[in-house]
């Protein structure tokens, strides 16, 4: 497998997209926040002093994909077409799941921008619970699936 993340002397840059064909371009990316119960209390009883966790860290979560490129340095800015951040509460296992769908027509994919979409929401969700319990933990964070371009589908 060759890295084209590299020029030929090993520098990195960004790679140039400029032949590759524009396609439809989607990415699912999820991951999850552990938390106690009493944070689980709190986000699902809407009583967090910093306000409604679940709505904040969902606009945070759509904000991060349009931010990506200025976050991650060798990302090309793109034009998404959508971004949606969901949820689902697991009381008993004191989870909550958070999932990232972006779209895009573009040269390049959309993977990064579900990435950090779903890494945003969850330190969103971190950063509104802290004062209540800093234990949270966050895991699991990938790419569960991609369409389009020229590496084809993935599916996790």
């Amino acid at each position: 497998m060759e890295f084209n993340h590299f020029d030929h002397k090993g520098n990195a840059r960004m790679v140039d997209v400029s032949g590759k064909d524009e396609t439809c371009r989607t990415a699912v990316a999820e991951g999850v926040i552990r938390v106690s119960r009493e944070v689980m209390d709190a986000v699902c009883g809407r009583k967090v002093r910093k306000g409604d966790v679940l709505t904040v860290a969902q606009v945070a979560g759509i904000m991060g994909t349009k931010k990506t490129s200025e976050l991650i340095p060798m990302c090309h800015p793109l034009s998404l077409n959508n971004a949606e951040i969901s949820f689902e509460i697991r009381e008993e296992e004191g989870e909550i799941r958070a999932c990232c769908r972006a779209s895009a027509e573009g040269k390049t994919g959309v993977e990064m921008e579900a990435l950090t979409g779903v890494s945003t929401a969850l330190l969103t969700i971190y950063d509104m619970c802290k004062a209540i319990d800093k234990r949270m933990e966050i895991t699991g964070i990938h790419l569960v699936k991609k369409t389009g371009g020229k590496s084809g589908d993935f599916c996790y």
